[in-house]
């Protein structure tokens, strides 16, 4: 008796911290209150996206489709709200989040090199000790 006794409790253990772990980027709006597919299209058009795809993942919105600048992005939106859950941007090997960290890469091409000799072409490292 105490071995299923335990083996319950130890069950519903995990269950509760499996629940308490959920995703915060899900989200819980009731059917009746989601904008239609067309509003969804139409506010990713006005931030200057091309859309490929929209579909539902966790209870949200999630676009397909290319930002203003030609990336490709993949954005989760509140139904009701169509305020921007998460967004990523798909080139990332990192997997970093828009709103989720505060670091952005810098454009490619932007930043010159130090000017200290180690990156100067046909220069060899020198190592002072």
């Amino acid at each position: 008796m105490k071995k299923y006794l335990i083996a319950t409790t130890f069950l519903a253990g995990i269950g509760a911290a499996g629940f308490a772990l959920a995703d915060d980027d899900d989200c819980n709006v009731a059917m009746s209150n989601w904008q239609p597919r067309e509003a969804v299209k139409a506010m990713a058009e006005a931030k200057g996206w091309s859309v490929r795809r929209i579909k539902t993942d966790d209870g949200c919105y999630e676009i397909d489709g290319r930002d203003a600048q030609g990336r490709e992005i993949e954005v989760k939106v509140d139904p009701g709200t169509l305020a921007i859950v998460e967004m990523e941007y798909e080139d990332d090997d990192d997997d970093d989040d828009y709103g989720k960290s505060g670091r952005k890469a810098a454009p490619v091409g932007t930043l010159a090199p130090p000017d200290n000799g180690l990156f100067t072409p046909g220069s060899k490292p020198v190592v002072k000790q």
